[in-house]
């Protein structure tokens, strides 16, 4: 799964320098985040002094704010846009260096069970899945590195916590502290998911192919069989629909919660007036977005599930991959 693309020379140029490349633009884009999280200061500021007293802005002002705004969005789209096409194609290369890595074996793996669907379908999942997982994980460090600072330096301006009082940098405690009990509640919660999601595979593998040997052998998958076969493949997806059903409960209750922690924590400060508006837009919006890169794992649970089930399937198939050199020899 990984050496055939990090460590062959045919692909360094994608595997190496396409990481650098994506690393690189991943970065610049959550620089103009930042720029955009001091964009709300500024603007609300500006729109709290034009309601407060008014009379007291100029329409250049107002309209040279909207065109910084859309100066620095239009530079973020383009940047969005290059990276998630170039990603794609790095990421195609790189299931297509596990694509020839497993072809080039074929010979003795085509009677392994399953076979054909590790190689084209798992890798096809692996490589989409990794896409997703990769660049939100990249996005969620480099986030956390730009926006943390941000928030440690605002926190100043909070003068107390709910029933706790005064805490120093209070909002990145915060943060950290409602990140990681939600992480934790729903590993525990969805920790069955995994088994489940390989095992939903294995069911779903056995069905196919009995009815493909049935396409050419008037004696395989028979009305009983494969009534069997989909009796498992139901059953198993009946399990599945209940862990995920008290699983979304938690997950989409903890995020709906989540929403109203900042405003929970400024609470006090808000009372208190000692904030302008400005100031209040960009504590929150620095605040979510370091409990949204702390949150990886709570918002990517049923990727990282499925992600985990693939990488079971392509371990053991390649565990029967070194297996069967003996047997070729």
């Amino acid at each position: 799964m990984f050496k055939s693309f990090f460590f062959a020379r045919r692909w360094w140029a994608w595997s190496l320098l396409g990481s650098v490349v994506i690393l690189l633009a991943t970065a610049y884009r959550v620089q103009l985040d930042v720029q955009i999280n001091d964009w709300f200061g500024s603007f609300y500021d500006l729109i709290q002094e034009a309601l407060g007293k008014p009379g007291s802005i100029t329409a250049e002002q107002f309209w040279g704010q909207l065109s910084t705004f859309a100066r620095i969005a239009m530079i973020y789209v383009t940047t969005a846009v290059l990276v998630d096409f170039f990603s794609k194609h790095y990421i195609f290369r790189w299931r297509q260096a596990m694509n020839e890595h497993y072809m080039a074996a074929w010979p003795r793996l085509r009677h392994i069970e399953g076979a054909a669907q590790r190689v084209q379908e798992d890798t096809m999942r692996f490589a989409r899945t990794m896409e997703d997982l990769g660049l939100s994980f990249m996005r969620s460090l480099m986030t956390l590195g730009a926006f943390l600072p941000v928030l440690w330096t605002l926190s100043e301006k909070v003068t107390a916590l709910p029933l706790i009082g005064a805490v120093p940098h209070s909002l990145v405690w915060v943060a950290l502290a409602w990140s990681l009990g939600g992480t934790l509640l729903l590993a525990c919660v969805g920790v069955k998911l995994p088994g489940l999601e390989f095992h939903n595979q294995r069911v779903e593998a056995a069905y196919r192919k009995e009815l493909v040997l049935g396409e050419d052998d008037p004696n395989r998958a028979s009305p009983p069989t494969a009534a069997e076969l989909f009796a498992s493949v139901r059953r198993n997806y009946f399990r599945l629909f209940f862990h995920y059903l008290y699983f979304d409960v938690v997950k989409w209750s903890y995020l709906q919660v989540s929403v109203l922690v900042p405003l929970v924590a400024l609470g006090p400060t808000l009372i208190a007036g000692v904030i302008t508006l400005g100031v209040m837009q960009q504590i929150a919006r620095a605040f979510d977005k370091v409990l949204e890169s702390f949150q990886f794992l709570v918002l990517n649970w049923s990727t990282v599930v499925e992600q985990i089930s693939i990488y079971k399937r392509l371990r053991a198939f390649e565990q029967q991959m070194l297996k069967a050199v003996p047997e070729a020899a």
